[in-house]
């Protein structure tokens, strides 16, 4: 339908590729640093600890940032995510909406036809008032 337009499919199946490739190296070196019972956590807690010990000091690296800040990168990140859509075709979006138009009614008609049935089965089971 729209393959030709999808953007990065090509990069993201060769990431992929890489690591696991990546991956299957890494299982098959064991380093002394890494205990093979825990599977090598004590690397990444050593790398967080070290990473904790240097604390930001000025308050743009904290990242607090006022409210009209996080505002303006609220909307920044909406219109990054915008561009990432597939927009359809003309012919996409006539085709998509005639078919949702068409399931409606479909719908639509099977639910009054049971509506009415239902209507003249508890009229006759209750009786009519006429």
């Amino acid at each position: 339908m729209a393959d030709n337009k999808r953007r990065g499919e090509d990069a993201g199946d060769d990431r992929l590729d890489d690591e696991v490739v990546d991956d299957v190296a890494d299982d098959d070196a064991t380093s002394a640093d890494e205990p093979v019972s825990r599977g090598g956590t004590a690397t990444r807690s050593r790398a967080r600890a070290e990473s904790a010990d240097s604390r930001p000091t000025t308050r743009s690296e904290t990242g607090r940032v006022g409210v009209f800040g996080r505002i303006a990168r609220f909307f920044r990140e909406v219109v990054a995510e915008l561009r990432k859509v597939i927009w359809p075709t003309r012919k996409e979006l006539l085709t998509y909406t005639a078919v949702v138009v068409t399931f409606v009614a479909v719908m639509l008609t099977i639910v009054g036809v049971l509506d009415y049935g239902f209507a003249k089965v508890v009229l006759f089971v209750f009786g009519n008032s006429d």
